[in-house]
């Protein structure tokens, strides 16, 4: 009769060594993704961004979308048809609907809205 722990012993030590192997992968990728995402977009507390669109993507983009189509909020492609920019800074500081106000410097919320508002 053979031993039937044998397998589940060689069982075991292919997972074990599948779940090292596989937390090894993922800390580099942590590392990869972390090192993106300070690659110059990010700005440090107390700065003012110059970059509309790293504006953009740290406070409006989980909302509506990372190309401005919509999700949750609503489609912004073409928001500089509809609202002048001086009325986009307003929705952003004070919210509109289903949408909170936004806290940001007024030099952040002044040059998304003129970004937004040249999109026609």
């Amino acid at each position: 009769m053979k031993n039937p722990v044998i397998p589940y012993a060689i069982i075991a030590v292919i997972g074990v060594l599948a779940v090292i192997i596989i937390s090894y992968v993922g800390a580099d990728q942590r590392e990869a993704l972390q090192n993106e995402e300070e690659g110059g977009t990010e700005v440090a507390e107390g700065e003012v961004s110059t970059d509309p669109e790293a504006v953009f993507s740290n406070n409006c983009a989980a909302c509506h979308g990372a190309d401005l189509s919509g999700g949750m909020g609503p489609d912004l492609t073409t928001i500089g048809s509809k609202y002048s920019s001086d009325e986009i800074v307003s929705i952003i500081q004070n919210g509109q609907g289903g949408m909170p106000a936004v806290q940001m410097p007024a030099e952040e919320a002044s040059l998304l809205a003129d970004w937004l508002s040249e999109k026609q």
